[in-house]
This record gives C-alpha cells, sequence and structure tokens, in this order.
C-alpha cells in the first residue's frame, strides 16, 4: 500500500476548500483517508497565515513513515521547512510553440513590407516635393519680374486717367 500526501477537494462551486490528507494512493481524491493533517484555502490571500494550515508533527511522521507528497503538498511543505523540495527548472516554459513561431515570423516578415512600402512612398514623396520646388524657382523669379513691370504699367495708366478725368 502506498501512502501519498495530497489535497482533498471540499466547499462550493467555484469557493474551493480543500484538505491536506494523508490517503491511500488508490482511493479517489475525496474519498476515504487515513488522516487531515491541514488545510488550504486558495480564496484567501497570498499573504494570509490562515491560507495554509499545517499539523508539523504529522506531516514529518507520514513523511518518516514514507508517504509521497503530491507537487502542490510539497511546495507547502517546503514553504514551512518541513521538508526541502529540489527547485524545478523548465526552460522552455516560456517559450512558444513552433505555429506560433511561424506566425510571429509571417506577421514579422508583413510588417517588414508594410515599414519598406512606407519608406519607398516617403522616399518618392520627397523626391517629388523636391522636383517641383526647383521647378518652380524660375517661374517664381519670372513672376517677381513681371510683377514690376505691371505696376509700372498701372502707374503709367494712373495719370493718364487723370487727365482725362479733368479735361
Amino acid at each position: 500500500m502506498s501512502i501519498s500526501i495530497r489535497l482533498s477537494r471540499g466547499g462550493a462551486k467555484k469557493r474551493p476548500y480543500y484538505r491536506i490528507v494523508v490517503a491511500n494512493s488508490r482511493s479517489p481524491r475525496d474519498g476515504k483517508y487515513l488522516e487531515q493533517i491541514g488545510t488550504y484555502n486558495p480564496v484567501l490571500a497570498k499573504d494570509s497565515p490562515e491560507r495554509v494550515k499545517l499539523i508539523e508533527d504529522r506531516a514529518r511522521y507520514w513523511l518518516g513513515v514514507g508517504a509521497q507528497p503530491t507537487d502542490r503538498v510539497a511546495r507547502f511543505l517546503d514553504a514551512a521547512g518541513i521538508k526541502e523540495r529540489a527547485a524545478r527548472v523548465n526552460p522552455k516554459k516560456g517559450e512558444p510553440g513552433e505555429k506560433a513561431k511561424e506566425r510571429a515570423e509571417e506577421r514579422a516578415a508583413k510588417i517588414a513590407e508594410a515599414e519598406e512600402a512606407a519608406r519607398a512612398a516617403e522616399e518618392e514623396a520627397k523626391a517629388a516635393a523636391a522636383a517641383p520646388a526647383a521647378e518652380e524657382a524660375p517661374a517664381e523669379e519670372a513672376a517677381a519680374e513681371e510683377a514690376p513691370a505691371a505696376e509700372e504699367a498701372a502707374a503709367e495708366e494712373a495719370p493718364a486717367a487723370d487727365e482725362q478725368a479733368e479735361g
């Protein structure tokens, strides 16, 4: 008979409450157990002392007899300083899967194409803005030359108009 230290669920729907129990590993999760050695209330705040309660001497006894804690209970025992738990390292934990990587590459390629198109359009706009400016410069000079001539002509016509009004 193998013995495990595990959680047995209680509480209402969406309001979980767990007993930390010592049970035969073949008995159902919420079924018959040998002894209750603590409680765990995940609804409470993480820093609350009421969140995890353990009867330490009984936990030590059952570990000494050979009971195997589940991973979650092993975390509780480690936090209480009863049993050291080897830190598990999973370097691939935060890494996305292959399909997600492919989608990210496709998205990056589309973004790069869009940026390249935007740059090309921007360069064309700059080139178009520079070309008419060069063409407009002589036209502006010509307009500037025509303006004084038009003013002189208007000035010559004005005295003639004055003379006609007098006569």
